[in-house]
């Protein structure tokens, strides 16, 4: 897996992938626009320091397989962001979300010097839920009606993982001990 940042040249394919995943992310996201004036103020938004977007993507042949956003970035004393991410439906179940949140994670406490990011989750969707706790991060409360999705005011659980936590999740077992 590999991560870089979303660009202009993405358009085709991510409006192909989500034309395909529509049915499979309505729940979760509501209806997107894929017009190419849509795509280019998404793409706008990562221009502020606010902001930052990636891509996904297959080391092998570069074809993209996800998408994550941290969002909100907020510096000085706090250095935190909020992550959201979305999968596609012709490559879900081979784990590559799993690795690119990763990439992401290692990113967000590397480069971009962040101390804490976090994620928020509609209660039922248990596929991202799995992602998150897999990832590390820990359930921190719940958030009545925090989104509007689908014509409605969406409850979400937040979950939350600080460098310090992201740290520890990659220790290996200590493989000297006795079994």
């Amino acid at each position: 897996m590999a991560i870089r940042h979303v660009g202009r040249q993405d358009y085709d394919e991510l409006t192909a992938l989500a034309q395909a995943s529509a049915e499979m992310l309505r729940r979760w996201l509501g209806v997107r626009e894929n017009t190419k004036e849509a795509f280019a103020s998404y793409i706008k938004r990562y221009e502020q320091r606010t902001h930052e977007g990636f891509v996904i993507c297959l080391r092998s042949t570069g074809a993209i397989v996800g998408g994550v956003n941290i969002n909100n970035i907020v510096r000085g004393s706090l250095q935190t962001g909020t992550l959201g991410y979305t999968a596609y439906a012709s490559t879900t179940g081979y784990g590559y979300m799993t690795e690119g949140l990763r990439l992401v994670i290692q990113h967000a406490f590397g480069e971009l010097e962040l101390h804490r990011l976090e994620a928020n989750v509609q209660p039922d969707n248990t596929s991202s839920l799995n992602l998150i706790k897999r990832l590390g991060f820990q359930r921190e409360g719940y958030s009545t009606a925090f989104q509007f999705i689908n014509g409605a005011w969406r409850d979400h659980e937040r979950w939350a993982i600080t460098a310090e936590m992201a740290a520890r999740a990659e220790q290996p077992a200590n493989r000297d001990q006795p079994h």
